[in-house]
């Protein structure tokens, strides 16, 4: 079946894990992220295309929830490790960080993104350096680990479009959803390549 990837349902649970290490009460606005980096940390892989997804998460997590960037970096067999990720995070211009694991449970791998980070910020006292927790089991996902079990006892495999704004409510793209889409062109085009998309009967022409 298909992967959890980067769901709504899983970002939210993202945005909510930072929001938590923030020390929010209640809902954050985008302008009380301005100043705030995240490091999106990966297991990290062999498989380019594994880590693709996590660069594509992070995209998406910053789309429309006004942090000041969405960085990534990867705990083992992947570029760039987590210190080498704070390091790009300060210099952009990141003073006031957070690293949010991208694991859904605990374990070796997120307790070693932790003492890096701890090690990171004993060095760098002047940058604000915070942790947040895991993803956990929480509801929305289970919802969602059922969801793609059906799909994959019913053999009802579909193309990967979770995070289409045609078809969700993405931060920032609520009014795109439902309507009809068209071709879109990009400048170095030579007139015969173009990407469609028509959800109707769900399918994607490349």
């Amino acid at each position: 079946g298909r992967p959890l990837g980067p769901h709504p349902a899983l970002l939210n649970v993202l945005e909510r894990r930072l929001d938590e290490a923030l020390g929010a009460t209640g809902g954050r606005t985008p302008m009380d992220r301005a100043d705030v980096t995240v490091l999106l940390v990966g297991r990290g892989s062999t498989d380019p295309d594994a880590n693709a997804e996590v660069y594509k998460a992070a995209r998406l997590l910053w789309e429309g929830r006004g942090y000041a960037g969405v960085e990534t970096a990867f705990v083992s067999l992947a570029a760039p490790d987590v210190p080498s990720g704070l390091d790009r995070c300060v210099a952009l211009g990141a003073r006031r960080i957070v690293v949010l694991p991208y694991f859904l449970f605990t374990g070796i791998l997120p307790d070693r993104v932790q003492q890096q980070t701890e090690g990171w910020a004993a060095a760098h006292p002047e940058v604000e350096v915070r942790s947040a927790e895991v993803i956990g089991p929480e509801p929305e996902l289970l919802d969602l680990v059922m969801e793609r079990y059906e799909e994959a006892v019913k053999g009802d495999l579909r193309m990967n479009c979770d995070s289409c704004v045609y078809r969700i409510a993405l931060p920032g793209f609520e009014d795109k959803v439902g309507l009809p889409q068209q071709p879109h062109f990009h400048p170095d085009d030579d007139g015969h390549h173009h990407h469609g998309h028509h959800h109707g009967a769900h399918s994607h022409a490349h």
